[in-house]
């Protein structure tokens, strides 16, 4: 099962690091390159509620094997991308079909997990589970780095072998399907992936059409009415796609909220300090990696702690710990993004990484051990929808500050070099874009007055950007500092063994 998943974690960030080199070759729209991450995310925060119905009504193994299937096809077309006018769709439409394969076989396999250990030793497992599928993140920028030297078609290639052995391990674990006599809400879900998507949607075009655009919060509030009227209707259907009743743990809610204002900021971070770092600091894509590096030696080594503090004394000592220690380590982290250099932001990285270590485990798998009248398929569902519905929002919000900010500061930059301020508004928009949808090291081309002060001026428009980015992550900051408001409420006690096993609904045998 950590083969299958490892797949989903590592797509999460991989394509960041490779941003430059697919813009390069593909010539991808200002915002082409920042769909080709969030169509990912999307689909994922999208699909993953009926995956994990559709893991506990057809059976996990086949729904497994179908979700590994549909991502590493998906996989191999995104690498044979074509060149010219349809490459951007290609491949955005291909990493939409990646996060529903993603999101179909990440419950399905946490319900096997699920299956095979007893109920005294689920919180352990479970506690190793999301904490060794949260790490092999890091593979990503690794990966990524390292793949794109040769090709970067090779980062989507790279699934091809992974799959082939969670595909291999799944037959030979010889996993039994208890599939459910319950039919599927279709209504439900296609409310909930068009809530999703027109929402994000709009947070993700704030940019291009503005915060003051009526498209813009058009998008945003129809995609709200229809998450609103999904959680109306799921009320009074049947068999739901999600059964809503598991929100009335005070617990459970305190987890969901703390995962949703942490993964604003979770996901966002690879592909923000990956061109952070390709653009500020000038460094390769391979560097780039290395640079996140430094975050996630931090979350490695905390979230094993984090599973033993959930074992020994429960969810909320972790949930507090660690959202304060990320809102101190991204706030820390940001002052010194205008240092302009890589070493001396480590122990801020690594900080602000031990946070989302601490918390991360212990939050999902709190949620899922009181799946109360549920199954863990379910809840699954929905805390993974949580995550990645607000990885898909962070990208998106963050995206757009970035580019707003970016622009600001380099039209201050122009005028100040004699550029008239029109022009020099033209010109900034052009280079925030640029520069916020990839990192870019091309030097401004033309013979023009702004072209010639852009290129006098690249050291300080690398200020500039640096400088846009502190809002980012001190806007991460805050959504940490939000977390803790919220582990704050999380009442503290504790899912015994028996109230587990009571909570676990009996699957019909096949």
């Amino acid at each position: 099962m950590l083969f299958a998943v490892a797949m989903t974690f590592i797509d999460q960030t991989i394509v960041a690091v490779a941003a430059p080199e697919i813009d390069r070759e593909l010539g991808l729209s200002a915002s082409g390159m920042q769909w080709v991450v969030n169509a990912y995310l999307l689909a994922l925060a999208a699909f993953f509620a009926i995956g994990g119905r559709l893991a506990d009504l057809l059976g996990a193994r086949r729904v497994l094997v179908v979700g590994t299937l549909l991502f590493v096809v998906s996989s191999v077309l995104c690498g044979c991308v074509p060149t010219g006018g349809v490459a951007q769709s290609w491949l955005i439409a291909f990493r939409v079909t990646q996060g529903v394969g993603a999101a179909l076989l990440f419950p399905a396999a946490l319900a096997v997990v699920v299956a095979v250990f007893p109920v005294d030793r689920r919180g352990r497992a479970l506690a190793l589970f999301f904490g060794l599928s949260g790490a092999l993140t890091v593979l990503g920028p690794v990966l990524g780095g390292w793949l794109t030297s040769w090709t970067w078609r090779a980062i989507f290639w790279v699934n091809v072998p992974v799959a082939v052995v969670a595909l291999v391990l799944t037959f030979l674990a010889r996993l039994e399907d208890r599939p459910r006599a319950e039919s599927l809400d279709v209504r439900g879900a296609l409310l909930i992936v068009a809530g999703m998507g027109l929402s994000v949607l709009g947070f993700q075009q704030a940019a291009t059409w503005g915060w003051g655009s009526a498209a813009t919060w058009g998008c945003i509030a129809g995609g709200a009415a229809l998450l609103v009227l999904f959680w109306r209707y799921e009320r009074g259907v049947r068999h739901p796609l999600i059964r809503l009743r598991v929100f009335r743990d005070p617990a459970f809610r305190a987890d969901a909220l703390v995962l949703f204002f942490a993964m604003l900021a979770f996901v966002p971070l690879f592909f923000f300090a990956s061109v952070y770092a390709q653009v500020c600091l000038s460094a390769s894509p391979t560097q780039a990696a290395l640079f996140l590096l430094y975050f996630f030696a931090g979350f490695a080594l905390a979230s094993q702690w984090g599973g033993h503090i959930l074992d020994k004394r429960g969810a909320r000592p972790a949930l507090r710990l660690g959202t304060a220690l990320g809102a101190v380590g991204f706030a820390l982290w940001a002052n010194r993004l205008t240092d302009l250099s890589m070493h001396d932001q480590w122990p801020y990285a690594a900080m602000a990484g031990a946070g989302i270590g601490l918390l991360l485990a212990p939050a999902s798998t709190d949620a899922v051990n009181r799946a109360i009248g549920a199954s863990y398929g379910e809840v699954t569902g929905v805390t993974q929808t949580v995550r990645n519905y607000a990885a898909s929002v962070g990208l998106a919000v963050f995206g757009a500050l970035l580019t707003r900010v970016t622009a600001e500061n380099v039209a201050g930059t122009l005028r100040s070099r004699g550029v008239p301020a029109g022009r020099a508004d033209g010109v900034a928009r052009q280079v925030a874009e640029a520069v916020t949808g990839n990192g870019d090291a091309r030097v401004p081309q033309g013979s023009g007055q702004a072209a010639s002060a852009a290129r006098d001026a690249m050291a300080a428009v690398r200020m500039d950007f640096a400088q846009a980015n502190q809002w980012v992550f001190y806007g991460m900051a805050i959504c940490l500092g939000l977390a803790h408001l919220c582990a704050l409420r999380h009442p503290g006690d504790r899912v015994t063994a028996p109230a587990a096993q009571s909570a676990r609904p009996k699957a019909p045998v096949s």
